[in-house]
């Protein structure tokens, strides 16, 4: 099962301060697990209490699936079709693979830990009290998610595609952020600060309700200038 911590104020990325919230994060207490038979799988199906050791999941169907209390090891999810699944109060280490579909699934109370990813779809998904730490994610495809109660902490992410999506108490600590896309996506007490470097690809207008160092402003202000229609001579 898993318990609410408050979130950590202060530091890089912190929240103390400076008058925004910081996030909530997860704090899961797993149960005894039960290992998993290793069978393929099944959508729809329904996974409690069970931990997944170097599984490979590669190519398989478990949309609509409902993982609560689990532990996911080592597992390979290159092209796994998990659209729609729910993962509730569980931990997963050091998945791996390309094309993972976890569109419009659901994430919370989820500690993800030293991923090896790229091309995940998360879009339309709803993630709530996520911590996503260490490891590296490439094209992580967030469009029209809602992210609450969300860090990124020690974690490089590459051309991350936030478009549309919807980031509520979001923080970013010493966290590499390169070309994102914050096109039309609307931001609520996000803390980039600890995001180095910072690089906002597409979206710089809705950095509105994002909290950023000085120093990120004079790295970003070649691209605010820009946008405003200012020439710098």
């Amino acid at each position: 099962m898993a318990r609410t911590g408050t979130g950590r104020a202060g530091g890089a990325g912190g929240s103390g301060g400076s008058g925004v919230r910081a996030a909530r994060r997860p704090e899961v207490r797993l149960p005894e697990l039960e290992p998993y038979d290793g069978g393929e799988l099944e959508p729809d199906g329904d996974y409690d209490g069970l931990d997944f050791r170097d599984a490979d999941f590669a190519g398989q169907d478990g949309g609509g699936a409902r993982f609560m209390d689990c532990a996911l090891t080592a597992c390979a999810l290159d092209e796994t079709r998990l659209y729609r699944a729910r993962i509730l109060d569980s931990v997963l280490t050091a998945p791996r693979g390309v094309g993972t579909d976890l569109a419009e699934s659901t994430l919370r109370d989820v500690e993800l830990t030293d991923a090896r990813l790229g091309g995940v779809q998360l879009h339309g998904a709803a993630l709530e009290r996520v911590l996503i730490r260490g490891g590296k994610i490439d094209c992580l495809n967030l469009r029209r998610a809602r992210l609450k109660d969300v860090v990124f902490e020690g974690c490089v992410l590459v051309e991350p595609d936030f478009g549309g999506a919807e980031l509520t108490r979001v923080e970013f600590v010493d966290c590499a952020l390169r070309a994102a896309d914050l096109s039309a996506a609307t931001l609520r007490d996000v803390d980039l600060r600890g995001a180095a470097p910072l690089e906002i690809a597409r979206g710089i207008d809705r950095l509105s309700g994002a909290v950023i160092s000085t120093g990120q402003l004079l790295d970003l202000a070649p691209v605010l200038a820009a946008e405003a229609g200012i020439r710098v001579e």
